[in-house]
This record gives C-alpha cells, structure tokens and sequence, in this order.
C-alpha cells in the first residue's frame, strides 16, 4: 500500500518548457515520475535521458534522476503508476484577455478518465496559471464528472503555480521565496507540502489558502513586479531630463527602504516574456469584468509600452537617416532562446520600418527571432561581427558575453559609434559615445517625442 501523506510516484502532464524541469527536479530528489505528452519526440527524448528542450541545468538534473523519469503518451499508465498529478499545460490568453482553461480541461478529463481504473487516493495538482474561480469551477466540475470520484473524499485538488523564469527554471523551482498552495482539504494540502519540502533547498514560506485566492495570488505578484519594472523605467525618463540625475543611483537608494526592496526596481528595458506582458493584461481585464478600477496596471503596461518609443528617439537622435543600427540581444531575458514579446525583436522592427538598415545578434535566440524578421534585418553570429559596420548598438538583453565586447571594433577614421546601453553591460567601453539611459547621456528629448507620434 503506498504512503498518501508522503507518497513516492509523481506524475507530470506536459513535458514543455516548464514541466520537463518539473520532471527532472523531481526525479533528481529521488521521487519516481512519469511524464505524459502528446509529443512523441518529447516522450522519446525522456525514455532515453535526454532533455526536450533547452533550458540550463535540466540535462544536469536528468542525469541525476538516474533513471528515476520515464515518459509515455498514455494517461492511464502514468495515472495507475502514480498517486500525486501535476498538470502543467499552456493556458493561452484569448481575444478578451483572459486566460483559457481549454488545454487544462482536456487534460484534466483524460486524469479523470484514468482515476476510474484505480480505488486508491490520489491528489491532482494544477500548476498552470489559471483565472480566479477556475479551480473550484470548471476543472473540479471536469475532474469529479470524469473520475466519479468526489474531491475532498477519496480525491484532493490543488492549484498552486510556480514562480520560474525560463532561463533559470531548475534553480527557481530548487529555490522558492515561498512556495503558494490551494487546496480542496488539509489531506491534500499535507501531502503537496510534503512533496516540495523535499523537492526544495531554500526552506521557502508556505502560504496555504483557497483555490481562488491562490489563483489571485499568482497573477497579483507579476502585476506588482511588472509595476516595479515600470516605475524605475518612469524614474529613469525622469533622469533622462534632469542633468546630473542618475537613475541607477536613485534606484539603488529607493530600494535599500525595506518596504520597496531592490529586485526588479531596475531601470533598463521594458518586461517581455510569455508571463509577465498577459498576467499583467489578465489582471487589468479581471478588474474590468468584476467592475474594479485597475488603472495602476492598465498604466504599467502603457508606461512599459512606452519604452520602446525611448530607444527609438534615442537611435534616431544618434544616428544619420538610413544609418545601421545594430541590436544585440533578441531573446527577452539572457539564458533562453524564447522570444514571445521580446523588447529587441520589436525594436528591431520598428527600425527597420522606420528606415534603418538592422542587424541583430543574439548567443541563443537568432533562430526563433528568424521566422519574425528574415527578409527585414541581417543576422551575425557573433556579437564584433554584427556591430563591425554599424553607426549604433543597442543592447536590448544583458548576456554575460556582452561585457567583453570591442565596441569600437571596425570603426574607420573619424567616425562615431554611439553605444546604448540601458543595462550597464558596456562600462568602461572606450572609442566609442556609450549612452545610458537614465542620465544626462540622453539626446533622445524631441525625437523621442516625434518617433511616438509617428508609432501611435
């Protein structure tokens, strides 16, 4: 008979960009897992011990599994060998915003399904983000009508997303600030805390509470770094305008107050990322079906919208009509080849339609960023080579591979290179104007106004 309030056997259902570190995590602290997903090169990938897809440290963390995941395309078999599901499947944005439950209902019915063929407790566990009063509405309704099984007597259900970044999601999910579960009872709330105590190494907070003010928990908490991102980006166009001001200074001096604190209150670009731009929608679009006023979000994303109008002034108070400019950095955080509302991408567009002959680079994301922008900018694998012939950098994402840059590489008699660099990866660069943003360094001023004239 197996342990229910400390059990053994996990299963994943999807082995994606999140679920595959799930996955590898787990089996790597010795639970034995099995890994559903509808794509077989996944489900192959897995059987043989190699990683789906690309991510640091989970090739590592498959390897210290030793064994211990193993994939299948069949529900059932990964349902009867386990006693503890985790469904972690896209939940896309539709047309109002909002987040679908479409792919969590499919895979709930199927785990529902499945549960018919066992007698013994079993807790699922929904770790996609989902919108307030999904969890006690239309997925319990899914899993008690497919299961026959009543949640609270012989079945538990949790929801209780993670707070990852592609890029670093092994270590996010090895080191929690605090780990938020909602629950249908206590039994099925022990058992999942059981589950992460052993799974984590950073003795997290355990915040245990309903289903929805769990699901308003997690998108409550991009909303408020989105605002902090957007704040220090306010405070840095402030600086931009004030001679001697300097953001990075006032930013660092803001946060050591301990009811700010430092993280994410960094001037630099504006947030992108598959999380961060839809949560902070969503939460806007919940408050406006509920009849709430969520003016302050609705004003982070026009705030952060904004900063794309920064560079372009910028480029084009530096740079000669028809001019190249070079973007270094595509992917929208360093570690990752993912691109989904990426900062530099978008940048890269809006020059090349305004003009400008592009050339991008980045260490990992050049062959996403290529079904967006082939035919519209030039590509160059390494960082000298693309900025050899440009007029202007701008460094869109802070790779570590950045600072050893030479940034007046190729430049010719008396030419000038301006650098922009909002993250402070160049310092100390020679032979060339290096511009960062949230100084006096700024020549942007009326172009910045006239480039989002023309972009409105």
């Amino acid at each position: 008979m197996q342990n229910t309030s400390n059990p053994s056997r996990l299963s994943v259902i999807g082995l994606g960009k999140l679920g595959a570190p799930m996955a590898a995590v787990f089996g790597a602290k010795g639970y034995e897992v099995v890994g559903v997903d509808l794509n077989e090169g996944f489900v192959q990938a897995i059987n043989q011990g190699r990683a789906p897809v690309e991510e640091p440290q989970l090739q590592d963390y498959l390897d210290r599994s030793e064994g211990r995941v193993q994939a299948t395309l069949d529900y059932g078999e990964a349902i009867l060998n386990s006693d503890v599901t985790f469904i972690i499947v896209p939940t896309p944005s539709g047309s109002d915003r909002l987040f679908s439950n479409r792919f969590v209902i499919e895979a709930i019915e199927k785990v529902g399904h499945a549960l018919r063929r066992k007698e013994s407790y079993h807790v699922v566990v929904v770790t996609s983000t989902v919108m307030p009063g999904s969890t006690a509405g239309d997925i319990r309704a899914a899993l008690e009508r497919t299961s026959h099984r009543s949640v609270g007597r012989d079945l538990g259900l949790c929801y209780s997303p993670e707070f990852i970044a592609l890029g670093s999601v092994v270590h996010d999910m090895l080191h929690p600030d605090m780990l938020l579960i909602g629950e249908s009872d206590p039994r099925a709330g022990d058992v999942l805390e059981a589950i992460y105590r052993r799974s984590t190494e950073s003795n997290p907070e355990f915040h245990r509470m309903s289903f929805v003010s769990a699901e308003l928990c997690k998108i409550s908490v991009n909303t408020f770094v989105t605002t902090k991102i957007s704040y220090a980006n306010m405070i840095a166009e402030m600086c931009d305008r004030l001679p001697g001001a300097d953001a990075e200074v006032v930013t660092r001096a803001v946060g050591a107050d301990s009811r700010i604190g430092r993280k994410y209150l960094k001037p630099a670009v504006g947030y992108g990322g598959p999380c961060f731009p839809r949560d902070n929608k969503a939460f806007a679009a919940l408050g406006r079906k509920l009849g709430v006023n969520c003016a302050l979000a609705e004003a982070t994303d026009q705030i952060n919208d904004h900063q794309l109008n920064r560079l372009l002034g910028e480029v084009e108070a530096s740079v000669a009509a028809g001019g190249r400019v070079t973007i270094l950095g595509l992917s929208y955080k360093p570690h990752t080849h993912v691109i989904e509302e990426s900062q530099g991408v978008m940048l890269a567009v809006w020059l090349s339609q305004s003009g400008f002959a592009v050339t991008v680079c980045d260490p990992l994301a050049n062959g996403a960023a290529r079904a967006v922008l082939d035919g519209a900018v030039a590509f160059a694998e390494d960082a000298e080579e693309a900025i050899r012939e440009a007029d202007a950098v701008v460094i869109m994402t802070p790779w570590p591979q950045f600072s050893a840059v030479r940034w007046d590489v190729g430049i010719a008699g008396q030419a000038e290179r301006t650098v922009i660099d909002p993250w402070g990866v160049a310092r100390g660069a020679t032979g060339v104007r290096l511009v960062r943003l949230g100084t006096g360094d700024s020549r942007a001023g009326l172009a910045e106004t006239a480039a989002e004239q023309r972009l409105a």
